[in-house]
């Protein structure tokens, strides 16, 4: 088993009628994909809606997290920014929390050029003494990590990960553990030789995500391609609209979105009902 685990759900954040962060919401989400095949999690990611979080809430979600994860399960904090000050304070302070290790998105929007990129994760490795995952997601970002570049960020310390979110450039790096940044690449990540993936859909599908990390590569795919319309419906629109929709259709009280993420429209909430149903989970719960 990897040292943070193979399976890590990169967890939602719910929130209540009013848009304020749902602890209790957010303990029993963490309780449950815990126990539904889940290593662990990554708090305050792309996914847990991080970039409308205050840092007072971000830190909070961050605290529970450590606080309510089950024994054994791990706990990886996003703390990535495009303000180089505000990810090492980001860093600095989940360690302090207590995480497992930290995630670290390439600088957005203001676009580093390969000399900025390595001050950058230079300065915030300097903040921690836990490991640190890079997170590569171009469409997100505008900006790619290379291979070279990532090979020479491997050198710095506790640089010890790479959540690779570019299918195109998806191969092992010396230096670096990968991870598969989206769930269709799970199973190619994991023939590989990769760690695992840092996941959505196994907030609702883990333990079929769990069972792809030790089986033999044809039966892996059997899963993967099993799983398909699900990863599918996952992606009708912006993560994490469709997650939320189908979190809150299987029961799981995780409210809505802050702008500017919007609920799903009826026509996207029928694509997300239909693979559900396609896969006997909304049967399962009725």
């Amino acid at each position: 088993m990897p040292r943070l685990g193979a399976i890590l759900t990169a967890i939602a954040t719910p929130f209540d009628d009013d848009l304020n962060v749902d602890e209790e919401a957010f303990v029993a989400l963490l309780e449950y994909v815990c126990a539904h095949g889940s290593d662990g999690v990554v708090a305050c990611g792309t996914t847990g809606e991080a970039a409308t979080l205050s840092d007072e809430e971000h830190l909070r979600v961050v605290e529970l997290a450590v606080g309510h994860a089950p024994a054994g399960k791990t706990v990886v904090a996003g703390t990535g920014s495009n303000d180089t000050r505000h990810a090492v304070t980001l860093t600095e302070r989940a360690t302090q929390l207590g995480v497992d290790a930290t995630l670290s998105v390439t600088p957005y929007y203001n676009r580093p050029n390969r000399r900025g990129m390595i001050a950058h994760f230079s300065e915030v490795a300097r903040a921690t003494d836990k490991p640190i995952i890079l997170y590569n997601i171009p469409a997100r970002t505008a900006t790619d990590m290379p291979t070279d570049l990532l090979e020479e960020l491997a050198q710095l310390d506790h640089v010890e990960y790479v959540k690779q979110a570019n299918d195109d450039s998806l191969e092992l790096i010396d230096g670096l553990g990968v991870y598969a940044g989206n769930d269709d690449t799970l199973s190619r990540t994991l023939d590989m030789g990769g760690e695992g993936g840092i996941c959505v859909a196994s907030h609702i599908v883990g333990e079929q995500m769990q069972r792809m990390v030790s089986v033999e590569p044809d039966e892996r795919l059997r899963i993967d391609r099993s799983l398909r319309p699900i990863f599918r419906a996952l992606g009708v629109t912006t993560n994490p609209i469709p997650l939320k929709a189908a979190l809150n259709m299987l029961g799981h009280d995780v409210g809505g979105l802050r702008l500017p993420l919007v609920e799903a429209t009826d026509g996207e909430c029928d694509v997300i009902r239909a693979a559900l149903e396609r896969c006997g989970l909304l049967g399962a719960r009725a």
